[in-house]
């Protein structure tokens, strides 16, 4: 089996899983442990030997993206951990969640799945994405787990999600600058060594996002708030698997972040202060569950702080402590949740007596909280005594060194401490009353078999090698053969003295644990972590609602204001920071100084205009102009486009102007000024940004390569129709789906909502007051017109691959042909359409992704297929074309028909030809006649 296999496998599973348990219930518990304790053996006959595993799918190849895999001694070790104690947490869970639960074993497996995917991940993206699927699994686990799991699963996601975004920086950094996903190159890039300045502050975001997933000081509140989630969670997530995630994370950028001075200070700071901060809280606790989870906060610093250290003999001594901790904690936690299940009680305060009532569990329980404290001849002595040894062994000094031991072992006696404390305050006594052990059996296997792991690891620790030593080698770059080999004894040493000092100041502890009890019976800091965070949660939540009151209102003049000084602002700052040409030199021809001129009238009549009228008048002058520009450049299908939408913004305007006062509100001189401030800032920076980009008259690489491949790769000679159905068909992809949620948009704003406003005023009786006489000119032109610009609209349509044109032109034109026709109605009623614009609309952007999907048979969604066939041209992209109109002339059609409705909630009656009113016909998009010539119905309707 590869290495695709097996992921592959563990998603099977993770499939399987909740069809398994609606058919057994409890029972898939065992079907799960099962699957997952084959992937471990199929895991350890894929052990690399001579070198790390690798295998590659292309997933992104345009950005060089793939799902590539590599199974290395680093890998390897966390694969083991994360399959290995996934299986006896399944066996465990098969006895504790009895009744039938899809929810739980799905996300349990995919969990799995989502730890292998980021361990064997050997493409940055791939593990961002991997690490990102674990951060959600723990929240839905967490929220599940009962009513009021909300608030904590909620934080939880915060602070996790938090350290997401600072990986996704340093993802991000190390991409564009190594030009690269692979991991492994990444890592190699001399970039780590040449520029210091990046390479601290990558380092510092790696770490940022190992200490959130990892709980350290001051994101450590999290992982005791998540104790609210079921004992199998707490047991596989939050103390064997997912926490380690951070710590896979540093060990893999160890070797490459180490060239900085960033990373080992926080590491050694954040890790040393988490370990004895951790140590305090749990002795402070008497939940069981509580206890367990600071001293996983705390076991994990010490893990942070000895990777900090970074030498090869830190790495071993980490790497061995990753499977003792993995052991002893998940051992911990599964006895907690065996005691809570038939003792009714996790407080310490309550129980007594395990020892007699519980003697199996109650040993193995013995063995597993040995093992946390440190004691020989345990797997967890040998790992701390590795700590600790590394630790006085710092690159940075003796003094440092021993500094560092000195403050680990000061955490170390506080793990003695909560350890003994376990076992002291709960075992002795008289039996208390337990329900029945009936069903429990897998549940106690499962404590027993991790606790005996534990205990036969420390005696023959040296077994170990092949897994632990390959993993410390990969994390440093060294060879297996340079590193010692493991062993329990290694003689009278420093570190075997700080053992020594850790479990005797341990032992005082106990001794004194009324008087320490006494001292820790107090809120050691002003507020806690969980109030910490729930304070970060709210002042984030209020700050976003600060920034949506800026734009919370109907004034369009606010919404706009913040965009365009944002736009301002980065566009002066960029003019400040480029150099280059501008287009300035040369004298402007006379015919572009004329349009200048108009272009200046037409703004300046739209800014004094008083009357809404008036303005979109003088707006429009400007749009026909800068069309009538763009001709006289010789840029054809620009002013085409440029002139049919003027014409079709003019017509919108006029209908949305019939809901609108004839004037403007006046407004105050401070609401002139910041109008202006903002109108000359944004007309400056579009200044600027003409004159930079005309001052370089070369052509672009893009324009270059445009031009060269447009007719090989398409088959069509204009290249701007090309770059927009061929080369940049998804960018006008989204762009269609955008705008079938603009009619969606349109249709329920309008449909649902009653206008705002009273009944406009009647026009004074006049010559043209009667509207089937002052149509009579509009539906003279529209008779012998609106066919020829059908016509016209399907020609540009046809053409537009080879000449000016496309499906958006036409649709423009199309559009503007039905404008035409509406305007020339009668009457409101009688206006609308009898066409669906939605479902036009619709099966335009299903029309362009059927397109697209022909593109597939040539290798790539989207790609342009052409052929010539008895001397006609065909392609695709005309295919995605007509997409392009269909969505486009819905939309146009759906703006036309809404803002054309009458203003009023009940429209107006109309009378007959005798003079009787009639009952209102519907006005909607769907349900209107084409108006006749004769149609006099609405002879009392105010003029259009």
């Amino acid at each position: 089996m590869t290495l695709m296999m097996l992921l592959a496998a563990a998603a099977t599973l993770a499939a399987l899983a909740p069809a398994v348990a609606r058919s057994w219930g409890g029972r898939a518990g065992w079907f799960v442990a099962a699957a997952l304790t084959l992937l471990t053996a199929v895991l350890v006959t894929l052990r690399p030997t001579g070198g790390a595993l690798t295998e590659s799918v292309a997933w992104i190849p345009a950005a060089d993206i793939s799902l590539r895999l590599q199974l290395d001694g680093l890998s390897f070790l966390f694969a083991l951990v994360v399959l290995g104690v996934g299986a006896l947490v399944m066996l465990y869970s098969a006895a504790y969640v009895k009744e039938k639960a899809p929810g739980f074993y799905l996300l349990m497996a995919f969990f799995a799945f989502a730890m292998l995917a980021l361990v064997l991940a050997d493409d940055i993206v791939v593990m961002f994405v991997a690490w990102e699927l674990t951060t959600l699994c723990s929240y839905l686990l967490i929220l599940r787990s009962s009513p009021d799991a909300a608030a904590p699963a909620g934080r939880t996601l915060l602070v996790t999600a938090g350290g997401g975004l600072a990986l996704l920086g340093a993802v991000t950094a190390l991409v564009v600058r190594t030009g690269t996903t692979e991991l492994t190159a990444v890592l190699n890039d001399p970039v780590w060594r040449e520029d210091p300045l990046f390479a601290g502050i990558v380092a510092a975001l790696v770490a940022l996002a190992a200490m959130t997933k990892s709980a350290q000081f001051p994101f450590h509140a999290w992982l005791p708030d998540a104790m609210v989630a079921p004992a199998p969670v707490s047991a596989y997530l939050h103390a064997a698997a997912m926490v380690k995630a951070g710590i896979y994370l540093l060990m893999r950028f160890s070797e490459a972040a180490s060239a900085t001075w960033v990373w080992p200070t926080i590491l050694v700071t954040v890790g040393l202060g988490t370990a004895i901060m951790g140590a305090v809280f749990a002795l402070q606790r008497t939940d069981l569950k509580e206890l367990f989870a600071y001293s996983t906060v705390s076991q994990l610093g010490l893990l942070v702080a000895v990777i900090g250290v970074g030498t090869p003999e830190a790495l071993t001594a980490a790497a061995l402590h990753v499977v003792a901790h993995a052991l002893f904690k998940s051992s911990g936690f599964m006895y907690v949740g065996l005691v809570e299940k038939r003792a009714g009680t996790r407080d310490i305060r309550e129980l007594h007596g395990l020892a007699r009532a519980m003697p199996w569990t109650s040993a193995m329980a013995v063995l597993g909280v040995a093992g946390m404290a440190g004691l020989p001849p345990l797997l967890g002595f040998a790992s701390k005594e590795l700590v600790l040894d590394a630790m006085a062994h710092s690159p940075a000094g003796t003094a440092v060194g021993l500094g560092i031991a000195l403050a680990a072992t000061a955490a170390s006696v506080g793990t003695v401490a909560y350890s003994a404390r376990v076992v002291v305050r709960t075992l002795p006594g008289q039996p208390m009353e337990l329900k029945p052990a009936r069903g429990t059996v897998s549940m106690a296997v499962a404590v027993g078999a991790t606790a005996v792991a534990g205990a036969v690891g420390g005696l023959l620790v040296g077994l170990l090698d092949p897994v632990v030593l390959p993993a410390a080698a990969d994390a440093t770059g060294t060879a297996v053969g340079e590193l010692y080999p493991l062993s329990l004894w290694h003689g009278v040493n420093l570190a075997l003295l700080l053992s020594a000092v850790a479990v005797g100041g341990g032992a005082i502890a106990v001794w004194q644990r009324v008087r320490v009890d006494a001292a820790l019976d107090r809120r050691l800091f002003p507020f806690t972590g969980v109030a910490a965070v729930t304070r970060a949660q709210s002042a984030t939540i209020a700050a976003g609602r600060r920034v949506g009151d800026l734009t919370r209102t109907d004034h369009p003049s606010s919404h706009l204001a913040v965009p365009l000084v944002v736009i301002a602002g980065g566009g002066l700052l960029a003019a400040a920071l480029t150099t280059g040409e501008w287009g300035l030199g040369g004298g402007a021809p006379v015919a572009d100084v004329g349009l200048t001129v108009l272009i200046v009238v037409g703004v300046v009549a739209a800014v004094a205009s008083r009357t809404r009228l008036g303005a979109v008048i003088a707006a429009g002058i400007v749009g026909f102009t800068v069309a009538l520009w763009f001709y006289s450049l010789g840029a054809a299908d620009v002013a085409l486009t440029q002139l049919l939408v003027e014409i079709l913004t003019v017509v919108v305007m006029v209908l949305v102007l019939r809901r609108l006062p004839a004037t403007f509100r006046r407004r105050g001189a401070g609401g002139r000024l910041r109008g202006g401030i903002v109108a000359v800032a944004a007309g400056a920076v579009a200044t600027v940004g003409t004159l930079a980009l005309t001052g370089d008259r070369a052509l672009s690489s893009a324009g270059e390569f445009f031009l060269r491949l447009a007719e090989d790769e398409t088959g069509g000679t204009n290249v701007v129709n090309t770059i927009l159905v061929d080369f940049r068909a998804l960018d006008t992809l989204g762009e269609l789906v955008v705008l079938g949620i603009a009619a969606l948009a349109m249709t329920a704003l309008l449909t649902a909502r009653t206008p705002v406003g009273g009944t406009p005023d009647a026009a004074p009786p006049g010559p043209l007051s009667d509207p089937a006489l002052n149509t009579v000119f509009l539906r003279s032109l529209a008779r012998p017109l609106v066919p020829l610009m059908l016509l016209g609209s399907l020609y540009a349509l046809l053409r537009g691959h080879n000449a000016p044109g496309g499906g958006f032109i036409a649709a423009l034109l199309g559009a503007s042909a039905l404008a035409l026709l509406y305007l020339a109605a009668v009457s409101d009623r009688a206006a609308p359409l009898r066409l669906p614009y939605l479902a036009i609309t619709g099966v335009g952007i299903l029309v362009a992704v059927g397109s697209g999907v022909l593109g597939l048979a040539d290798g790539s969604f989207l790609r342009p297929l052409h052929a010539d066939l008895l001397g006609v041209h065909l392609t695709t992209a005309l295919v995605f074309d007509l997409g392009v109109y269909l969505a486009v002339f819905g939309v146009i059609l759906a703006a036309v028909n809404l803002l054309g409705m009458p203003p009023l909630d009940d429209p107006p009656r109309s009378r007959d030809r005798a003079g009787a009113p009639t009952a209102p016909r519907p006005t909607t998009a769907a349900s209107a006649s084409v108006p006749a010539e004769d149609d006099h119905s609405a002879t009392e309707e105010a003029p259009r």
